[in-house]
């Protein structure tokens, strides 16, 4: 995980996001009917009276949806109760009934939390049930439906189990934001129950932004950022969506509470539909559904069977490597936390397994690294059996064929050189080098440090990088001072 520097809004105004992450559930079929739950097949395949809507058809509810929304529910450490399917009613090309069936004043899952990377605290008010709308397609103009000269409907996604993730607007930070999408993200791979692929619309983000005076604790007018599609989007999307709301304030004018579409290609938000008070959608309970109980029974079976969440892995990892917050999410982030922390209750050096895995094992597939042989490697380099150059190829050889290190070391013809020979090669190297030796001994930090970047690379080249390079240096510095 990396962290980049926030932007700075104007003095005087602080930022509040609350967010609502819309998840796809990787069922088998559709929430209320049999229709397979597929992305990309041809439009308008994947469809049958229910998610159509037609007169007559009833609903059936998904049970794998429930338990899978029950699961991300307690996973998120929310309140696990009896919910009511309501209907939504508003009218949209893509929503066929004219309402959707969502939950509204009695969801599953309610007062949750999530922990952030470096200890933030985001609330969750609810992550309610709902079935998904179709895809609409408008061509021509702007590519929004009042310019249109056309408009396309895909059915096949109407009806697909949904969750709703809803923030409380507590996030202060366009950082926050990402850490806590980037999160829901991993926690929602970690318990197998949605792909959770933004670029495949399984996982959507909607923002909604505002602004007020910095140290003040009113909500103002919030605006709802839509067609973000990347985490990366959605941090452009809000920081141009505070600036603006910020520059109608100082010129003496306000927000209106509103929809807007944003345009990643402009860098840009366009204005869409006032935003629909909730007498507008006159909710009231669905009459084909009956409510849905979940008994303890179940939801503590749920709780029995749940993976290590990244928080608390993150958590594991720290405790035992003592290595600071960024570099335990990047390694949880990475799925390496279980090699370094069985590594370290090995034997194996807690901050050289870090050093380790950090920089020499940044790569896609280390599946041939065991937990074992890893830890021998970093003992081996520890002990003095390998130098950190003859360490990092074993490694790398580890990485593409698996093995051994001490048997890889062996047949490459590693080992670690004496003492005594090294500081006869030191000794040479200084009298053939007088200048540069001076520059060393008598320069400043940059020159001492350039310097002892030249003596290690000859020594390592004349030893064929045999030599410890802390030995070098070690040797370097006695001299000096001596």
């Amino acid at each position: 995980m990396t962290w980049s520097i926030e932007p700075t809004l104007p003095e005087g105004w602080e930022l509040v996001v609350g967010l609502e992450v819309h998840v796809e559930l990787a069922t088998a079929t559709k929430l209320f009917c049999g229709c397979a739950n597929q992305f990309g097949n041809e439009p308008n395949t994947n469809v049958c009276p229910v998610c159509l809507g037609l007169p007559g058809s009833l609903p059936v509810i998904n049970g794998t949806a429930v338990k899978y929304a029950m699961q991300l529910g307690r996973a998120l450490r929310c309140d696990v109760k009896p919910g009511i399917m309501a209907r939504k009613n508003y009218f949209y090309p893509d929503m066929p009934k004219d309402y959707q069936t969502t939950q509204y004043d009695q969801p599953t899952n309610s007062n949750g939390s999530l922990v952030l990377p470096d200890g933030f605290v985001v609330g969750i008010e609810r992550a309610h049930i709902e079935e998904d709308t179709g895809k609409s397609t408008h061509v021509g103009g702007g590519g929004r439906i009042n310019d249109a000269v056309y408009s396309l409907v895909d059915y096949n996604r109407a009806g697909v189990p949904l969750v709703e993730i809803v923030s409380d607007p507590c996030l202060d930070t366009i950082e926050h934001a990402k850490a806590y999408v980037s999160g829901l993200r991993d926690i929602l791979l970690a318990i197998g129950v949605s792909d959770a692929r933004m670029e495949e619309g399984s996982m959507r983000v909607d923002a909604n932004v505002s602004v007020r005076p910095a140290g003040t604790t009113e909500l103002r007018t919030r605006c709802e950022l839509k067609n973000i599609n990347s985490i990366r989007s959605m941090g452009r999307a809000i920081e141009y969506e505070a600036l603006r709301q910020i520059d109608l304030y100082t010129s003496g004018d306000n927000p209106r509470q509103e929809t807007r579409h944003w345009d990643e290609a402009a860098g840009r938000s366009t204005a869409g539909r006032s935003k629909e008070n909730l007498d507008d959608y006159r909710f009231f309970q669905e009459p084909d559904l009956v409510p849905l109980v979940p008994t303890a029974e179940e939801i503590a079976a749920i709780d029995a069977a749940m993976p290590a969440l990244p928080s608390a892995r993150r958590a594991a990892l720290m405790e035992a490597s003592g290595s600071d917050a960024e570099v335990v999410a990047t390694l949880v982030d990475r799925g390496q936390d279980t090699m370094a922390i069985a590594a370290i209750d090995r034997g194996a050096d807690a901050a050289k397994v870090v050093t380790r895995l950090q920089h020499d094992l940044a790569v896609d597939d280390f599946s041939k690294v065991t937990a074992e042989s890893f830890a021998e490697l970093i003992i081996m380099e520890s002990a003095g059996d390998l130098t950190a150059t003859q360490a990092k190829q074993v490694l790398a050889e580890m990485v593409d064929s698996g093995g051994h290190p001490r048997e890889i070391a062996e047949a490459r013809g590693f080992e670690a050189m004496e003492g005594d020979e090294l500081s006869g090669l030191v000794d040479q190297l200084i009298a053939d080098n007088p200048g540069e030796w001076q520059r060393f001994v008598d320069g400043d930090e940059g020159d001492r440090k350039k310097m002892q970047g030249f003596f290690t690379g000859q020594i390592m080249r004349a030893t064929k990088g045999q030599a410890d390079g802390r030995a070098v240096a070690e040797l370097l510095a006695q001299r000096s001072a001596g």
